[in-house]
């Protein structure tokens, strides 16, 4: 690392993130690095190459990436602390980037160096602007649905809570680490989390260095507005890449493979063939039931994975009595033809979260009904459509 810098009368004042603006006199910063990745780039001049070092810094009130040319040979780690002087201000893209050049001098800081910020202090965000790699947070929202889990780290288990958080502009999924005794309905100021991108969408991360205080909520939607939503075009869904409260309607059009009866492994749900799960190995599978449907509007398509309780409804049909039905035909494919006979044509209105990927929007419902088909209004809105007077 860089020799300290000095603090003598040629040092500029240090500035916090969030008062950063592009100008050509070089500033001083203390800093948290929240990313680091150190790559070479070629030189146009000689073809030579040059080393650079890339990121993400916050200081509590902003996040700014950085870009530090010619970095020292020593390792740069997410957590550190760096105290940097005569840096550059510029504007990449859009948003504000610090550059360290060989006139910088950057040094390791202590924790207590970084300056402590007032709540009050940290700006606002909607959730709607919450983009990966944003560190230092302070969004209010009201909690849609929370609810525990209980996940492996390594060879320990830890309990973590997932839920949803909305605040009118969007709604956001949440990782919180540590219990903060969260409460669907309720009002909340959140500090010090962090946004990442999971499956295409935007997730709010929480954990020992955030804080959760209760808020009147003044401002915000009620919780019952939150969870429900009006119905969306499919093709508004995939321009978005899904979202966490969805509604979507459309006639059922595809059953994709695998649909009907099939087999998981104990350990991690995961489908297994001939008895072999791609990470337990050798498992003694257990029988479930899926359904994958293909859902139009006319508009759009997305897919709708639905579980074992959604399909024995739309169905008609349990477990058991397809286990019956191979036992005695031996012959599974008969189910999946039976089930695409069933579900066909049907008209669907399904409420779930959807995620994005290279192959669509796939829907993951908490609840799908069964819209009745009003043949007599569709028959005078097609009049109407033709030029033809409604009756």
């Amino acid at each position: 690392m860089a020799t300290p810098p000095t603090h003598d009368a040629d040092v500029p004042s240090e500035i916090r993130l969030r008062d950063l603006r592009v100008t050509s006199a070089p500033v001083s910063i203390i800093a948290r690095v929240v990313t680091a990745q150190r790559r070479e780039v070629t030189r146009k001049s000689d073809g030579g190459r040059r080393p650079v070092l890339s990121g993400l810094l916050s200081d509590g009130t902003a996040s700014v990436r950085f870009t530090w040319w010619d970095p020292p040979s020593d390792p740069v780690e997410p957590g550190e602390i760096l105290r940097a002087v005569n840096v550059q201000v510029r504007e990449w893209q859009g948003r504000l980037e610090l550059t360290f050049n060989w006139k910088s001098r950057v040094a390791p800081a202590g924790e207590a160096e970084l300056p402590k910020v007032a709540l009050e202090e940290v700006p606002v965000r909607k959730l709607s602007d919450l983009r990966s790699g944003d560190e230092g947070l302070r969004v209010i929202g009201r909690i849609v649905r929370v609810a525990p889990k209980t996940v492996s780290v390594g060879e320990d288990r830890r309990l973590l809570h997932e839920g949803v958080v909305a605040d009118g502009s969007a709604a956001v999924a949440f990782t919180a680490w540590s219990d903060f005794r969260l409460h669907p309905g309720e009002a909340v100021d959140i500090s010090g989390g962090y946004a990442r991108v999971f499956r295409g969408r935007p997730q709010l991360v929480l954990d020992e260095r955030s804080t959760v205080r209760r808020v009147p909520g003044d401002g915000l939607p009620t919780a019952e507005s939150l969870a429900s939503g009006a119905a969306k075009r499919m093709a508004d869904v995939e321009a978005s890449g899904g979202g966490e409260i969805l509604e979507v309607r459309g006639v059922v059009v595809g059953l994709l493979p695998p649909s009907g009866l099939v087999h998981r492994c104990p350990d991690c749900r995961r489908a297994v063939r001939d008895g072999v799960c791609r990470v337990h190995g050798n498992v003694p599978p257990e029988p479930d039931l899926r359904t994958r449907l293909v859902l139009d509007d006319g508009t759009g398509v997305v897919t709708v994975n639905a579980g074992r309780p959604e399909t024995e409804e739309l169905w008609g049909r349990t477990l058991a009595e397809c286990l019956r039905e191979v036992e005695a035909t031996a012959d599974p494919g008969r189910l999946e033809e039976h089930l695409f006979a069933t579900v066909f044509g049907r008209r669907l209105r399904v409420r779930g979260r959807g995620s994005a990927d290279d192959f669509g929007v796939t829907i993951h419902p908490e609840s799908i009904h069964v819209d009745p088909l009003d043949l007599g209004e569709r028959a005078r809105s097609l009049g109407t459509s033709l030029g033809g007077a409604p009756r």
